[in-house]
């Protein structure tokens, strides 16, 4: 059975002491959690492959909770961490494993609306994303990779920062995922060697770009690929779509494909 609870942890917990485990960042509304299907799948395929129980029940209790809660203080995002529990020195499982769930709620970051219709700017980070397709796609508890470069962004005063693999080719910014339009085209780099599988992301993948009858293309590409893009956005589900206007020496317009798809974004959150 899964230990929930709110905003405390202790000291010899292995999330804490390791990493040991994986998160999840959700947007409300009033009495709901839109993507909340998404986000729960997410959070249980994680703790499957780190071999951490969890079940689908303990979730939605945990999110009936939290939303009692947030209809009291009026936030509007969740943050889930599932922990493999507490446990002692060393790196070894304990054999007596009571995993933790730990809540808090917090308000959404305040945005200026310019950033939504005139786009943001957003630099090239130097930390790069090791390759370790073991974890790729989890949205684990080791996120030193994106503290540095998140560091990065706010010494050269960007709103975001594009990350890039050990090969150099793109993989996501430091919070969110990458999208760009070429030829006609929605493109996204692969997470399989690395990176964050994004709930947004997989929501434009599945179905908001099939329903604008857009192609997707899903394929590794080296940074020269963005030359030939015409649309440029980045996307996770607490901010949604933030179109990118200009990133290193690279200038984009705010192009019709992304405010389509921020619109039906948007519309899952009325």
């Amino acid at each position: 059975m899964t230990e929930l609870v709110w905003q405390q942890l202790p000291a010899d917990d292995r999330g804490l002491a390791y990493g040991d485990g994986c998160f999840e960042t959700l947007r409300l509304t009033p009495g709901a959690a839109p993507l909340w299907s998404r986000h729960r799948a997410r959070l249980l395929a994680g703790a499957s492959r780190l071999g951490i129980p969890l079940s689908a029940d303990e979730l939605d209790m945990a999110l009936v909770s939290a939303l009692g809660r947030a209809s009291e203080s009026g936030a509007e995002v969740l943050k889930l961490i599932l922990t493999r529990g507490s446990g002692g020195r060393g790196y070894a499982w304990p054999e007596a494993m009571v995993p933790r769930l730990v809540a808090s709620l917090h308000p959404r970051p305040v945005r200026s609306p310019h950033d939504y219709t005139d786009g943001i700017v957003a630099g090239l980070c130097q930390q790069r994303l090791a390759l370790q397709p073991a974890f790729a796609g989890l949205k684990h508890l080791n996120r030193l990779e994106q503290v540095m470069a998140r560091h990065e962004v706010q010494q050269a005063g960007w709103q975001e920062g594009l990350m890039c693999d050990t090969r150099g080719r793109p993989v996501e910014f430091t919070s969110m995922n990458l999208f760009a339009v070429v030829a006609g085209e929605l493109w996204t780099p692969p997470v399989t060697e690395c990176g964050v599988a994004g709930v947004a992301r997989g929501l434009i993948l599945e179905d908001l770009a099939p329903a604008l009858g857009l192609s997707t293309q899903v394929t590794a590409r080296p940074l020269s690929q963005l030359d030939a893009a015409t649309e440029v956005f980045a996307c996770n589900s607490v901010a949604g779509i933030l179109p990118v206007r200009k990133l290193a020496q690279w200038v984009w317009p705010v192009g019709e494909i992304t405010r389509s798809i921020q619109g039906r974004l948007e519309q899952r959150f009325e």
